[in-house]
């Protein structure tokens, strides 16, 4: 693996205890919120640039993401069976998230 921030927590594979390795976890969720809080913007940043509410669901775009997704977690070890159920969700959820932008900021364009 590379890229990775610095960990203060123990790596997994050092832990000897469950306390260290649900510090390792809660750390890990820690820097996920920040994560999620960028790609959150990027979907208000999407709503914002638009210029149709149809645009907003992009399945040749999904297709992109989650065949990105794949070759990233296999090039770094992740499990695509922990990977692909957690990225469908999140662009799911991402999608209703900048739906709902959309329909907020530009309420005069919603359909």
């Amino acid at each position: 693996m590379t890229d990775l921030p610095r960990f203060a927590a123990r790596p997994p594979a050092e832990c000897q205890t469950m306390t260290e390795v649900r510090a390792g976890v809660d750390e890990i969720d820690r820097l996920l919120v920040q994560i999620l809080l960028r790609r959150q913007g990027y979907m208000d940043a999407a709503a914002r640039i638009k210029t149709s509410r149809g645009a907003v669901r992009d399945e040749a775009r999904i297709a992109q993401v989650l065949d990105n997704v794949r070759a990233a977690a296999a090039a770094a070890g992740l499990s695509w069976d922990i990977a692909e159920p957690v990225w469908r969700t999140l662009v799911e959820r991402c999608i209703a998230y900048e739906f709902s932008v959309w329909d907020r900021t530009k309420p005069d364009q919603t359909v």
